[in-house]
C-alpha cells in the first residue's frame, strides 16, 4: 500500500492563532509534527496542506514538503483531500496527521497504517481511559467499539452510561476509550467523504465522523497505548513546555 501523510495547518485559530508557528522549545510545532511524521516507516511521502503564505514559506525554509490549499474548507479532511488531488503520484490510503499534535509518535502513526489492507474504508486511533477527569471531559471525545474492531459511535458525553452505578466506580465496571483524532481514509472513500452532506448527529455533536457513520461508512480503529499530547490553547502550549522541561517528553 502507497501511503500519503498530510499534516492539514491552517493559519486561523478562534482560541489559538498561529498556532503552526509557535515556538515549542526552538522548532515549531508544524516543523515538530513534520519530523515525527518522517520519521515514521511505511509513509511513502509526507506534505503540509496550508492555506496561508507564512506556514508555506516555513516549511520550505526547514526543508519540508509543502502545497497551498483553499482557505474556506471546513475540516482536515476537505484540505487532505484538495492536497491528495494536488500530487502526480498514484496513493492507495491517506493518513492525516493533525497539525497540533507535535509529540506524536512515529509508532503511532505505523500502528494505524497496519489496519489498512485495500478493504479498509477509514481507520482512527483510541486508547483506554484512565482518569475520572477525562472520562467525564466533554472536550474528550469518547467512542464505542464493536467486537470487530469497528467504531458504532462517537460522543463527548460518557458512553456508555453506567446505569444504577455511582460515577466514581464506572471506571472499574467498563473499558472506556477516547478518540484520538488521527485518520487514516482509502482514497476513494476520502473523495467520497467531501461530497456528503453535513448530517443531525454530527450537527448535534460537532463530530464529522459521525456524518460517516450515518451515510454508512465503516471506521476501523487501532488500539494504541501511548498518550498524545493535543496543543489547542495557550495554556495546552504551556503544559507541553513543562513536560518537555521535566523530561516527560
Amino acid at each position: 500500500m502507497k501511503i500519503l501523510g498530510i499534516i492539514p495547518a491552517r493559519y486561523a485559530s478562534t482560541r489559538f492563532p498561529a498556532k503552526p508557528l509557535v515556538d515549542i522549545a526552538g522548532k515549531s510545532m508544524i516543523q515538530r509534527v513534520y519530523e515525527q511524521v518522517k520519521k515514521t516507516s511505511g509513509i511513502a511521502d509526507v506534505i503540509v496542506a496550508t492555506d496561508n503564505d507564512l506556514i508555506f514559506d516555513h516549511v520550505r525554509k526547514f526543508g519540508g514538503e509543502v502545497c497551498m490549499t483553499k482557505e474556506n474548507h471546513v475540516s482536515g479532511t476537505d484540505r487532505c483531500y484538495e492536497a491528495l488531488s494536488l500530487q502526480p503520484g498514484k496513493y492507495d490510503y491517506v493518513i492525516n496527521i493533525q497539525g497540533d499534535e507535535p509529540f506524536i509518535q512515529p509508532s503511532q502513526i505505523e500502528l494505524l497504517a497496519s489496519k489498512l489492507n485495500g478493504q479498509t474504508e477509514i481507520a482512527t486511533l483510541i486508547k483506554a481511559i484512565d482518569n475520572p477527569t477525562h472520562l467525564f471531559n466533554p472536550n474528550l471525545v469518547k467512542v464505542v467499539v464493536s467486537k470487530s474492531g469497528e467504531a458504532l459511535y462517537f460522543s463527548r458525553s460518557t458512553i456508555p452510561h453506567i446505569r444504577n452505578t455511582p460515577q466514581e466506580e464506572w471506571l472499574s465496571k467498563h473499558t472506556f476509550y477516547k478518540h484520538i483524532g488521527m485518520y487514516a481514509y482509502r482514497a476513494d472513500i476520502l473523495q467520497q467523504l467531501t461530497q456528503i452532506q453535513v448530517s443531525s448527529l454530527e450537527r448535534a455533536e460537532s463530530l464529522e465522523q459521525l456524518r460517516w457513520l450515518e451515510n454508512g461508512f465503516k471506521i476501523m480503529v487501532a488500539e494504541t497505548k501511548e498518550e498524545t499530547v493535543g496543543i489547542d490553547t495557550p495554556d495546552d502550549l504551556k503544559h507541553a513546555l513543562n513536560l518537555i522541561t521535566s523530561h516527560e517528553l
